[in-house]
């Protein structure tokens, strides 16, 4: 029987105002490939309560179809609870990220994500302000 190993790695990534979208699946394969797991799986959550993890194919038309989408479920300028409280203008933010969910769990065969082949991982920002978002990244399995 192998034993099983685990790696814990965290990457910063820069975005815009929300939505933004950017694509972080290379910087996910790297860290598959340190920490040395041929199968396994990788975890990983956006660290803020304003931020959320996917996956889709990653071209321009998908990103700005994602990005109608999300202003649809929960569009900025209605009222919002969280308003009442804070008054910093993102109770849709918070709303959004909810929806979409700050998590991501995958599986790693071969020292590489298994992704579909136009499948990419997301980090959204979906703050009324630019932010550096961590992202927590845990891989376990064998090496």
């Amino acid at each position: 029987m192998t034993a099983m190993t685990q790696h814990i790695a965290q990457l910063t990534v820069q975005l815009g105002i929300g939505p933004d979208i950017q694509d972080v699946t290379s910087e996910l394969n790297r860290i598959v490939k340190a920490a040395g797991i041929l199968e396994g799986s990788l975890s990983a959550t956006v660290v803020g309560s304003t931020g959320s993890l996917t996956t889709i194919e990653y071209e321009p038309g998908v990103v700005a179809d994602l990005k109608d989408a999300i202003e649809r479920l929960a569009p900025k300028g209605m009222a919002y609870a969280h308003e009442e409280a804070w008054h910093d203008g993102n109770g849709h933010s918070h709303v959004q990220a909810a929806l979409l969910g700050p998590s991501i769990h995958l599986p790693v065969r071969e020292e590489r994500l298994r992704l579909g082949t136009w499948q990419q991982v997301v980090v959204i920002n979906h703050d009324n302000r630019s932010r550096r978002r961590p992202i927590e990244v845990t891989v376990i399995g064998t090496p």
